[in-house]
């Protein structure tokens, strides 16, 4: 069985072709469906929603936690999870499985890159390759924009921000848009928002909360109670609301590619 070392640092033998996986990663599990493997996925987390075929799939826990009796009772011969948050999760978890961490992309880059190291880990090198050909084709398309500045928040229980160590503040760089916060040597900022306000960035993004419904007046709302209506974005109406109830830009698989930057590159072209 070959060894490699995971992000976490520790060697990890896996089988050669697994066949009873587990992931605890929507961007894993999304991508596993993608090469092929999704006939072997026998468990995920509550937040694993991509493709939809993951709705048949067992839910064996949240982001970082699990039904231990759950797992015995799957018996897994792989369980993939990543970094960050989930590193605590992960190493709990190696204790009593074969658990194979992979890192949290910190770019677009790393979001490719993430593609080919599961390929590697589950034996679906050529696929994965594949893949990875049709998203940088895809990268290579992008047409960027004028500097503008930017300000992002995602709903994760409460607003929260990313600063230069995220995917999501590379993702506007490629657009042509600097986050007021992409000087900020952290992943994720709690955001002052009266320094968004008096910032006043050209364009705002907001992403929901998962699964909630989120309409035009819940917006204005918000705008009104932290006294936002002057601010140009809000006024020249470059605030535009994330769709659908998934996570959007809060997911990093290869659906952030193909599907949040055509997006978010339909918006900035029509400003």
């Amino acid at each position: 069985m070959p060894e490699l070392i995971d992000h976490l640092g520790r060697k990890v033998e896996l089988p050669e072709e697994p066949q009873r996986i587990i992931s605890f990663s929507p961007a894993v599990t999304e991508t596993l469906f993608e090469l092929g493997l999704g006939s072997r996925v026998v468990g995920v987390s509550a937040f694993c929603s991509r493709p939809s075929q993951t709705s048949k799939v067992r839910k064996v826990g949240s982001y970082g936690s699990a039904r231990m009796e759950v797992l015995h009772e799957l018996k897994p011969d792989l369980i993939l999870t990543v970094s960050g948050f989930q590193k605590d999760f992960s190493e709990a978890l190696a204790k009593e499985f074969p658990v194979y961490s992979f890192e949290l992309p910190s770019s677009v880059a790393g979001m490719v890159d993430l593609v080919s190291k599961i390929g590697i880990v589950t034996g679906k090198r050529d696929e994965a390759r594949y893949m990875e050909f049709e998203l940088l084709k895809y990268l290579g398309s992008i047409r960027r924009r004028p500097a503008m500045s930017g300000y992002i928040e995602i709903d994760l229980g409460g607003p929260v921000s990313f600063g230069s160590l995220s995917y999501i503040t590379d993702a506007l760089s490629i657009l042509g848009v600097k986050s007021i916060y992409a000087d900020s040597p952290k992943e994720w900022v709690q955001p002052d928002l009266d320094f968004v306000r008096q910032s006043d960035p050209d364009v705002i993004f907001f992403e929901p909360k998962m699964y909630s419904k989120y309409a035009s007046e819940d917006l204005k709302k918000l705008v009104a109670s932290r006294g936002w209506e002057q601010m140009g974005a809000v006024s020249r109406n470059h605030i535009f609301v994330s769709p659908g109830p998934l996570d959007f830009f809060a997911h990093h698989g290869p659906s952030f590619i193909r599907e949040v930057l055509p997006w978010a590159v339909n918006k900035l072209e029509a400003l």
